[in-house]
């Protein structure tokens, strides 16, 4: 594999160039000959051109390309508007495809089976890279037909961007297809000698507490824990709403996981109302933090991923960078978290509005990420491991003050939410014997009755729900013959004989109701299961042997809830029914 990187200049020394690698390719073995442009200019016209070039002088090139909002070249940041790479591959194993399909939300599941038809025809397909328009889109349901893909592919990509990150048009090209504002380009590329690996870079570290995504909508985050989204922003980080909100956010993405992995969605505007435009989609009902971006240690991470490559031995790499990072960073430090690469191989790529990488069996749209893919034709039996070239010093052995604050404000978060965890538990938890206490027991079964009014108001069914009460028998001459401490060890084992007997009914529940009577509610369990569970009660609690009060019974009451009660009706019934199993001898189940 061999790769050929230039800035674009002219049309004379494009054409000086082109005719240097048809004669190289002219004196070597070649199985395929791949141009891939990209632009931060908008003009068509001179894409177009450059397109003509390449087809007039090496025809069977192909070529794929799109809008950016900045170029890599060489490991670097780019000066040129327009950069080219072309990468020849030598194998005559090796082949490539190249696909393109006008692509709006409507499209996507079409686009995606039309994609999976293709690779079904061809089962040499290793590798899939996409370049695609996205902007205004919604990609969740997209990459979710993506994910439909065989598994063994490798997928990865980016989206279309412009110099001007306000600006609203992209496009992508390709020998396959003209320009356009609404498509997507696929490199499909493998063989038996082709080889590829991708992995991809945060570096943003989560800070604080969770946060609950109480209302979003694509890419609109409304809500965080029921409060306008931007109060966030502005409560914990002082970023008003301005014209410099999103280059304050920058450092301070949000984080959350999607489909098992740390995914970051960057803001980019404040609305009026409060909330938040996202760089991409994120769900309800989701837990994010929001993280920091500290420049040590996101070097650290990539010079990390960059020695995982190493034993790969690559020959080229495409990088899929979020425009956000190079914002972070700046013109003249970009190259900082790309360069490492390009000293084990030739390193170009792009800077995108979304990045796309398949990790296990989905395939996700990350945002403030670098993809790294790399390549390679043939075996390494033999060839030299790679170094990395990166100066470790800026990060090893010292921590950075930023990273030290992140870590002191973790670990306190942590803590804080761990004490407020025991504070929120003691609050709903009898003292001596760890179950429910009363007031919360109670609850849960008034919510439970509500939960079963849809069954109907009147229709006075039973509902599947049941109650256990249950008394420990002549508990008071336990104190008194024994002491409270002996008292004490026989509530104690009741109620870890409870608790081991509730765990096999999800969504159940037992408290402790007051002294020596105990609530058991059990959910989807009708009453003839109920009393069953109830005479395990009995006998369990007859078996145990305490050390001074021997042996002990317990009576129960048995009820189902009915449809149109409410919570006070059905506990007296079950108080009725344990009333008459005390009355009529004890030591016994009855069912009201």
């Amino acid at each position: 594999m061999k790769q050929f990187q230039f800035n674009y200049e002219s049309e004379d020394k494009l054409l000086s160039v082109l005719k240097r690698i048809k004669q190289w390719c002219n004196s070597s073995v070649v199985s395929n000959i791949l141009f891939q442009i990209y632009t931060e200019t908008l003009n068509k016209n001179r894409i177009e051109k450059i397109c003509d070039h390449i087809k007039a002088e090496i025809p069977d090139a192909l070529y794929m390309g799109c809008s950016t909002n900045g170029n890599i070249l060489l490991g670097d940041k780019s000066e040129s508007p327009i950069s080219i790479v072309c990468t020849v591959y030598e194998y005559p194993s090796t082949k490539i495809l190249l696909l393109q399909y006008p692509l709006t939300e409507e499209e996507a599941r079409e686009v995606a089976s039309n994609l999976k038809r293709v690779i079904r025809e061809n089962s040499w397909v290793k590798s899939v890279i996409t370049y695609t328009t996205m902007r205004g889109m919604s990609m969740t349901d997209y990459c979710s037909y993506l994910s439909e893909l065989p598994k063994s592919i490798v997928f990865s990509g980016g989206g279309a961007f412009s110099e001007d990150m306000n600006e609203s048009e992209a496009f992508v090209f390709s020998s396959e297809g003209e320009i356009s504002d609404h498509a997507t380009v696929f490199l499909l590329t493998g063989g038996e000698d082709y080889y590829i690996e991708t992995l991809h870079v945060t570096g943003w570290k989560p800070l604080g507490r969770y946060l609950s995504v109480t209302k979003a909508k694509g890419p609109i985050l409304y809500e965080l824990d029921g409060r306008p989204a931007y109060e966030t922003y502005y409560k914990y980080l002082n970023i008003k709403n301005d014209e410099n909100f999103f280059t304050n956010t920058l450092e301070f993405p949000f984080l959350y996981e999607l489909n098992g992995l740390d995914i970051l969605r960057a803001p980019i505007a404040s609305n009026e109302d409060g909330s938040i435009v996202m760089t991409a989609d994120i769900a309800e009902n989701v837990r994010a933090r929001i993280a920091y971006g500290d420049p040590w240690t996101i070097l650290e991470s990539v010079y990390k991923t960059a020695v995982s490559f190493q034993q790969f031995i690559p020959e080229t790499f495409t990088v899929f960078s979020c425009a956000a990072r190079r914002t972070f960073w700046g013109d003249d430090e970009a190259g900082n978290e790309t360069q490492p690469f390009q000293s084990l191989a030739p390193t170009s790529g792009f800077y995108t509005s979304g990045e796309f990488l398949r990790t296990g069996k989905y395939i996700n749209q990350h945002n403030v990420t670098l993809v790294i893919v790399a390549q390679r034709e043939g075996d390494i039996t033999g060839k030299a491991i790679p170094q990395v070239d990166m100066d470790t010093e800026v990060f090893s052995g010292k921590v950075s003050m930023i990273n030290r604050l992140a870590t002191f404000i973790q670990e306190a978060t942590t803590e804080l939410e761990e004490a407020n965890r025991k504070l929120e538990q003691l609050a709903i938890s009898d003292g001596l014997t760890g179950l429910l206490n009363r007031s919360e027991i109670q609850h849960r079964i008034t919510k439970r009755v509500k939960e079963l009014e849809h069954l109907g108001m009147h229709k006075r069914v039973k509902t599947g729900t049941s109650l256990i009460m249950m008394d420990i028998d002549d508990f008071k001459k336990v104190n008194d013959n024994y002491g409270h401490k002996e008292g004490d060890l026989v509530l104690i084992g009741l109620s870890n004989l409870l608790k081991d007997i509730v765990k096999a009914y999800p969504d159940s529940s037992v408290g402790r109701w007051g002294g020596e009577e105990f609530m058991m509610l059990l959910v989807d369990v009708d009453e003839k299961k109920a009393s069953e569970v109830a005479e395990d009660i009995r006998r369990g609690f007859n078996d145990i042997e305490f050390k001074q009060a021997g042996r002990r019974t317990i009576s129960l009451g048995v009820t189902e809830l009915i449809a149109g009660e409410d919570s006070d009706i059905c506990c007296m019934r079950v108080d009725s029914a344990l009333y008459e199993a005390k009355r009529t001898g004890k030591d016994k189940v009855v069912i009201n």
